[in-house]
This record gives structure tokens, C-alpha cells and sequence, in this order.
């Protein structure tokens, strides 16, 4: 079924909105980031749960939200609110993101089973929340604009805000918890992000209020008709394909931090560093990357910031050892292409979804959307088991705290993981990348609303449903 193609909003989008929008991720980059860095040692340091069940709590929500996100895209999609599809979601699921936030870290400390039951309930609300959130937000910059370079300025500021939250919430939350102490630290933890949380919500609300966005009708089918007609998409599959490879990369890369700074360069505070290598770059180089892709396109800008992050994760490999300079070096190398490589994939992740809204008349936009997150949260949760499984394989000796020693081989595992391997995986996503053809012509074409021809199974020439 064809209807008439939409029309997106167009030309550049006021400096207000563009802020605004980007609080958003304050609320994303809090939410993901904390959890990674305190959820665990609360669960077994704090409360006492087995380090097995501890893993099991940790990951539980990240499934969820695999099944949740395309549910949560769909319902999105079909929202009639007045003040207009996305934009509801973010005020409300953010602020109840937020409020579970809090009482996550704020439950019974004992019995062991309560206090985990506890933690079960309010992260599995959490990732409730939050898919209620990240999803209609990653949706909103195809309906913002309809201008394929808008869309890319509109990710550079999003990506600058990501990886300023990301330091904030990430280096000032264990902060918070060892100046309150051991009573009163992780509730200071619960508040201190939830708050952060409220603002990103609030913010990215009140900052989108006065954008113009598309009024297509959304999809007439059911969820499952609409995934697969999602599944058909080629442009989506293999964009989709090579950004969940490369999150399966970071999210190796990221478990390998405090294992290269503990048996590697063995200095205290080196974890630290080298996270902050990992993320301050996105803070000075997301405006070059935008530059880049002015120049290049976003899928030739794409693939230049993968090979810089392929180069610094051999470049980590090169400068493994005591000396925590080099080293740093290397991860900021990373971190530069990781910046350029969230952004583009994202913008482009707005151009299919709007094109396909412009070709078929129809919004389905938080499916591919739902779908997107939903995979990207499945790579980074299983980058930290890719890790551990490397680590396994070189006879790494696990700990109650006490001291150990480890061998020759799991120290060389140790590196490989937190480099080659993400190397590999980040060469590899590139193999899907190739058959991307979604340039800049084609998504202007169809943003002035220029209806494709269509052949008898139902998809345009080029292969859209």
C-alpha cells in the first residue's frame, strides 16, 4: 500500500533546537554509563549477591530492552499526542527514568535475596523507562529535518553532550560514592544521576518545543508486519550490521579498561586516564568530523573514522606495556574515531528512516528505530562476555580481592582483547558498510517528496518497501 509521500521539515534547524535536543543525552549518556561502572560492585561489595547472580542482574535488562525497543518504536509511531509524536515520551518516561534511577541504589541492604529482588524490579523499571525514552528520541532528528547535512550538524552537537555526560556521570559518581561512605554513598550515587537524568529530560523537552516536524500518517500494519518490512530494508540491515559489530568492539573495549590499567600498566588512577582518553576527544573533534562529512558524505566520513578507530586499536596493541603515556596516546586515538563513528551512523540511521517515511507515506520511523537500540544495546552487552571469553582462553585467574598472580598468557590476553580483537571486529563491520548506497541526492530526492517508481513485489528500484 502507497500513500502520499511525506514531507519533511526543511532547511536549517534554529541553534535552540539543536541544544535542546542534545540535553537528551545527558539523561542517555547518565543512564549508560553509571549502571557499567557501579551496578556490580554494588550488587556484590555492597549487598553481598554472588558474583555469578550478580552478572545475571546486570545483563537481565539489557535483554529486555531487546524485545522492548521495537515494541516501544511502534507505539511511538502511532501517537496522536498534539504535542507531537516523540516529544511526550521524553518528558515522561525521562522523569520516571529518572525516579527509578533513585531507587535503584536506595533499596534494603539485606537480606541478600530482598535486596536483589529489589535491584531485579527497579532496573528491569529502569530499562522500562528508559526504552520509552532513548527510543523516541533517537527517532526525532528524521522528523526534525529533512536536510541530509542538518542532520549531521544536528549529531555533532548530540555526540559533544554524549561524551560531556559520559565524564561527568562517570567520573564524579564513584566520587560521590567514596565521599559519602559506605551507608550513604550509592543513595548519594541514585540521587546525584537521577537528577542529572531529570535535566536531560526536562531539557531536550522544553528544547525541542518550538521544531517543526512531519505529520505523515504512521504505518497501518501490525508490529510484526512492520518489523519485517524493516528486515527487508538493505540500506537499514547493513548500516544497522556494521554499527552493532563495531558496538560489540567498544563494549569489548570498554570491559578491558580497568584489566590493561591493573595487569598491563599496573599504576594506580590509570583506568581512569584512559577512560577519559576513551571519551574527552568527542569533546574537541565532533566538529571536524562534521566538517568531514560535509566534504565526503556521511558514509565516506563513516568509514574514515572507522579506520582511525581500527588504527588506534592497533595502535593500543603496539603501545602495550608499564609506560602508561604511550598507551594513552593510542586510546585517544580510539576515542577520536569513536566519536566520528557514532555520529555518522546515527545521522544516516535519520536519512533511511525519513526515506522510507518520504517514500511510503507512512511513519515507521520508531520501529527502525526500536530495532536500531534494541541491537545496539544486545552488541554492547555482549562485548564484555566476548572479553571474558578471551580471557578465559589465555587461563586468567579470577579473585575474592585477594592477591594473585597471572600468567604470561592471560596478560597477553589481556592486551589482545582490549585491541586486536576489537581491530578485527572493527575491520569486519566495514565488509557491510559496502553495499550501503543511501547518498545525498537520493535522500533529498526524497525529501521534497518525489515519489519512487514501483515494481511488482511491492519495492521501489531500489530495493525499498
Amino acid at each position: 500500500m502507497s500513500s502520499a509521500p511525506v514531507r519533511m521539515p526543511t532547511g536549517p534547524l534554529p541553534r535552540a533546537v539543536r541544544v535542546g535536543y542534545a540535553l537528551g543525552s545527558v539523561a542517555t549518556g547518565s543512564f549508560a554509563t553509571v549502571p557499567g561502572l557501579l551496578l556490580l560492585p554494588y550488587l556484590t561489595d555492597r549487598l553481598g549477591v554472588r558474583a555469578g547472580l550478580a552478572g545475571l542482574i546486570v545483563l537481565l535488562p539489557k535483554a529486555w530492552d531487546v524485545v522492548l525497543n521495537p515494541i516501544a518504536g511502534r507505539i511511538s509511531d502511532r501517537s496522536t499526542h498534539p504535542d507531537g509524536r516523540r516529544r511526550p515520551f521524553l518528558l515522561r518516561a525521562g522523569l520516571l527514568l529518572a525516579v527509578l534511577f533513585v531507587a535503584l541504589f536506595s533499596g534494603p541492604t539485606g537480606p541478600v535475596a530482598v535486596a536483589a529482588a529489589w535491584v531485579v524490579v527497579a532496573f528491569v523499571g529502569c530499562a522500562s523507562a528508559y526504552a520509552f525514552f532513548q527510543v523516541p528520541y533517537v527517532a526525532m532528528p528524521a522528523e526534525l529535518t529533512g536536510d541530509y547535512g542538518e542532520r549531521t550538524r544536528l549529531m555533532t552537537w548530540r555526540v559533544a553532550v554524549l561524551a560531556l555526560a559520559i565524564l561527568v556521570s562517570g567520573g564524579l559518581a564513584p566520587v560521590v560514592r567514596d565521599g559519602l561512605g559506605p551507608t550513604w554513598g550509592y543513595r548519594g550515587v541514585g540521587l546525584f544521576v537521577g537528577l542529572l537524568i531529570a535535566g536531560g529530560a526536562v531539557g531536550a523537552w522544553r528544547g525541542t518545543a518550538g521544531a517543526a516536524y512531519d505529520t505523515g500518517p504512521s504505518a497501518g500494519a501490525g508490529l510484526g508486519e512492520q518489523l519485517r518490512l524493516v528486515a527487508r530494508h538493505r540500506d537499514f540491515r547493513l548500516l544497522l550490521a556494521t554499527f552493532v559489530v563495531q558496538a560489540l568492539a567498544t563494549g569489548c573495549m570498554l570491559a578491558g579498561v580497568d584489566y590493561v590499567a591493573t595487569w598491563v600498566v599496573g599504576r594506580k588512577g590509570a583506568a581512569t586516564v584512559l577512560f577519559l582518553c576513551f571519551v574527552a576527544p568527542a569533546l574537541v573533534v565532533s566538529p571536524a568530523w562534521q566538517a568531514v562529512g560535509a566534504r565526503i558524505g556521511k558514509k565516506a566520513g563513516f568509514v574514515a573514522a572507522s579506520l582511525v578507530l581500527f588504527a588506534g586499536a592497533v595502535g593500543v596493541y603496539a603501545a602495550r606495556g608499564p609506560t602508561l603515556v604511550p598507551l594513552a596516546v593510542a586510546v585517544a586515538l580510539v576515542g577520536i574515531g569513536y566519536a566520528g563513528a557514532q555520529m555518522f551512523p546515527l545521522a544516516m540511521l535519520a536519512d533511511v528512516a525519513a526515506v522510507d517515511a518520504a517514500r511510503t507515506g507512512q511513519n515507521r520511523i520508531g520501529v527502525f528505530t526500536g530495532v536500531w537500540t534494541g541491537a545496539e544495546t544486545l552488541g554492547l552487552a555482549l562485548g564484555p562476555g566476548l572479553y571474558a571469553a578471551v580471557l578465559a582462553s589465555g587461563g586468567y585467574v579470577s579473585s575474592t580481592g585477594g592477591a594473585v598472580s597471572q600468567s604470561a598468557s592471560a596478560v597477553s590476553a589481556i592486551g589482545l582483547g582490549f585491541s586486536l580483537v576489537p581491530a578485527v571486529l572493527i575491520l569486519l563491520s566495514l565488509a557491510f558498510l559496502r553495499g550501503y548506497h543511501l547518498d545525498e541526492a537520493l535522500v533529498r530526492a526524497a525529501g521534497s517528496g518525489i515519489p519512487a517508481g514501483r515494481t511488482g513485489d511491492g519495492l521501489d528500484e531500489r530495493g525499498f518497501p
